[in-house]
């Protein structure tokens, strides 16, 4: 760790014209010094922001004259592999030697889109007991105390979106290519749920709208990311609706769950079951959904709702996580069972909540 205090900055909303212009020079001084050695860490299971953020902010610090390897904990769902030839990626779960080399031989390290060292998953002790510069950049709530600099802002739509108005700011805006704006703006799409959600601050739109006057094709990447599944997402998706969704219209909720059994019949993949949370959303009248995924040590959770339904309290409270008011995600290490009735227990408690959403 640096000798000088950790700072947290809470930006704001408007370009970053408030923030502490302090804390943006050292950074400023950091990616001014030519030929440095950077790596950038997503969190594990990384979705889109996550991929988005990293490749983007890799390209534009690449542009800028430093050598960037993305470090990702495992796995990426394979319909973003047309983004990663942006970038140098290096699979921790699939390659430690090569990423914990790079790891140990970078200037600075770059945290970015996940709020506490614990989401980086098995790279959790590599990422702790490096001993240089760490950066975080997050818009999720919450942020612990791991990095020697703190730049989050949970008004911002997503990671991607704060990183355009951040590289602008450490004056790299000529550095952000169509290669660039292609990450960002997929960041962006995919944790807005294609601009449905999450998209009250103009912000993001005028970020949006930068990018696309990069020359972004906006069609190609919706269709490279959402019309880019396997036959088997699209058969595990029907069976999660016809078979697996249970729905309580008295509590306002539904969810989905899916054993090992049932994904391994599917020949399940990462991102496979990315959005399928939401669909019970669409149901009338339900305000809370959870999808329940059943791996080799714990049970993964993913929440989501609407409104004032507080998903985040409600994951962080009872299984191990947090995230956004809408959008949460958690675990547990109880039996695949005993998770989902742990569940259904807790849903009366919340009844009153629920049906005055």
């Amino acid at each position: 760790m640096l000798s000088f205090s950790i700072f947290v900055l809470l930006l704001k909303p408007d370009k970053l014209k408030n923030i502490d212009l302090e804390i943006i020079n050292r950074i400023k001084k950091l990616v001014q010094k030519r030929g440095q050695n950077f790596v950038l860490v997503p969190h594990v299971n990384p979705d889109g922001d996550a991929i988005g953020s990293t490749v983007g902010l890799a390209c534009i610090l690449e542009n800028a004259g430093h050598k960037c390897t993305v470090v990702v904990p495992n796995d990426y769902p394979a319909f973003y592999n047309w983004l990663i030839g942006f970038a140098t990626v290096l699979n921790f779960d699939r390659n430690k030697g090569a990423a914990k080399k790079a790891i140990s031989s970078a200037d600075t390290i770059f945290c970015l889109d996940f709020n506490e060292i614990e989401r980086t998953g098995k790279l959790k002790d590599v990422v702790s007991e490096f001993t240089k510069t760490k950066i975080l950049v997050d818009h999720h709530p919450y942020p612990k105390d791991f990095c020697d600099y703190l730049i989050s802002d949970t008004s911002y739509s997503s990671t991607a979106e704060l990183i355009f108005d951040l590289a602008v700011q450490l004056g790299l805006k000529k550095n952000i290519t169509i290669e660039a704006a292609n990450a960002l703006f997929t960041g962006i799409m995919t944790d807005t749920g294609s601009f449905s959600h999450n998209i009250s601050n103009p912000n993001t739109f005028k970020v949006v709208s930068e990018l696309i006057s990069l020359g972004i094709d906006t069609e190609t990447i919706h269709s490279n990311v959402y019309h880019n599944y396997s036959a088997d997402r699209m058969k595990l998706l029907g069976y999660c609706l016809n078979e697996k969704m249970v729905v309580y219209p008295e509590l306002r909720t539904a969810y989905i769950s899916l054993s090992k059994q049932e994904l391994e019949k599917f020949n399940f993949a990462p991102g496979d079951a990315e959005g399928f949370v939401n669909y019970p959303l669409s149901i009338q009248g339900i305000v809370f959904t959870a999808l329940f995924m059943e791996k080799d040590d714990h049970v993964k959770i993913s929440f989501r709702s609407k409104g004032s339904f507080p998903a985040n309290a409600f994951s962080s409270e009872h299984f191990n996580g947090g995230g956004h008011l809408n959008a949460a995600g958690g675990e547990s290490e109880l039996s695949f069972a005993e998770t989902i009735e742990k569940f259904k227990s807790l849903l009366p408690e919340y009844k009153k909540q629920l049906l005055e959403n």
